[in-house]
């Protein structure tokens, strides 16, 4: 193991950097929530900026994540839907194109939201099933997932394509944004997939699930939509990279399934929802559970990311809220009292924010606390007040590396 004998945590705040918004007093929603433990962590840490997508790349969680836990995304990204595949036990073939197929709300042409009003995952399993019925061959296998979130393979699919993720574009016409070729192999397949979200609308569009939806005022699951295609990646574990047995906790297959090619253990939470009602207290005591055990966790809370994706910066505010009384209090108080130290981490992925609705490439600010290491002169967290930080920005593995004492 890198460094001294010690156990280390990341709390990872999915999207919760931001950009200053007006009604916020030109405020993040960082700056604007009330956080007193995150800021004493801050107080007690050091402080920076983390480039956690290349400039070249899709600012996407998948890339975001895999470039926390300081792998070199060029070689091991390979979409989206091969890691939740790793998280839901479903096999990739060398001959499977995997990605993920999201179940959409499509209102007047255009793509009302990327989450079909975030569907219950008990109503979109009886939608994806009737989906395979229909629609599925020997070729094309849809699994189901959570909630929204599904996962589609399609045998000597050709990744030759480009897709478009549906959190990028709401409110835009869907033809304008179904899947191209980027070369003629993947012609075949581009056309294959769009034949499929078309068919799709035609299952679903008077489907039982989404008239009792309607019915109940809520957003009808009436389209599928794919993006994020790729092979089944190779990846070091942490254990190879770093010596680090770990754990992951996570309410997100693609979470997960990074957890699953980093050679973590994958924690399940009962109440874990990835949303502002999930189980804070109980992720975090399942965080310091595992630290008994093993010597890292990833702890991943996706809350302020959709609040991001729906543009709501009081919801988004609030969940950052709950990330600090909920679980970096917790946190603290009680590696305080560990036989062994721990260091504690905390950053997002990405930003996600609330006036743009999607992800953006900007570095994001961190916290690492090193029981017995001087702190920076940062005393509160926030996107600007790291700029000043110890750690300037970094790129590449230094975040890990830093984390870990290397």
């Amino acid at each position: 193991m890198i460094g001294k004998p010690m156990k280390y945590i990341i709390i990872l705040g999915d999207g919760m950097a931001d950009y200053p918004i007006p009604a916020l007093g030109g405020r993040t929603p960082l700056m604007a929530a009330n956080t007193p433990h995150i800021d004493e962590l801050c107080r007690k840490g050091r402080t920076g900026r983390l480039v956690t997508v290349p400039a070249d790349m899709p600012p996407g969680s998948e890339v975001a994540n895999l470039g926390v836990l300081g792998y070199d995304v060029h070689a091991v990204y390979q979409g989206r839907g091969v890691l939740e595949a790793a998280s839901m036990g479903v096999t990739v073939n060398p001959d499977d194109l995997a990605m993920r197929v999201n179940l959409i709300c499509i209102e007047d042409g255009r793509i009302k939201n990327h989450s079909a009003g975030h569907i219950s995952s008990e109503e979109s399993h009886i939608l994806i099933r009737d989906l395979q019925n229909q629609l599925g061959t020997e070729r094309v296998r849809f699994h189901p997932g959570v909630s929204y979130r599904h996962l589609l393979l399609v045998k000597d699919g050709v990744n030759e394509i480009a897709c478009t993720p549906p959190h990028d574009v709401p409110g835009t016409a869907f033809r304008d944004v179904m899947v191209q070729a980027t070369g003629p192999k993947g012609e075949k397949t581009a056309a294959l997939l769009n034949d499929l979200i078309l068919r799709s609308q035609k299952i679903l569009a008077d489907h039982p699930v989404n008239r009792r939806r309607i019915a109940a005022g809520k957003d009808p699951g009436n389209s599928i939509w794919m993006w994020a295609p790729g092979y089944k990646p190779e990846m070091k574990t942490l254990k190879e990279l770093y010596g680090l047995s770990g754990a992951v906790i996570s309410a997100v297959d693609l979470i997960k399934g990074i957890g699953v090619y980093a050679g973590l253990e994958v924690i399940e939470v009962e109440g874990a929802t990835g949303l502002y009602d999930t189980n804070y207290e109980g992720k975090a005591q399942a965080a310091l559970d595992a630290l008994k055990r093993t010597d890292f966790v990833y702890l991943h809370i996706e809350a302020s990311d959709e609040a991001g994706h729906e543009g709501d910066y009081e919801l988004k505010t609030r969940t950052i809220e709950y990330l600090d009384r909920r679980v970096v209090k917790t946190i603290m108080e009680e590696t305080a009292n560990m036989d062994e130290p721990v260091t504690i981490a905390l950053i997002p992925d990405h930003p996600t924010p609330c006036e743009v609705r999607t992800h953006v490439h900007d570095a994001v600010p961190f916290i690492i606390y090193r029981p017995g290491e001087e702190p920076d002169s940062v005393t509160e967290y926030n996107e600007e007040s790291v700029k000043q930080g110890y750690y300037g920005t970094l790129e590449g593995n230094a975040f890990i590396r830093a984390v870990v004492g290397g």
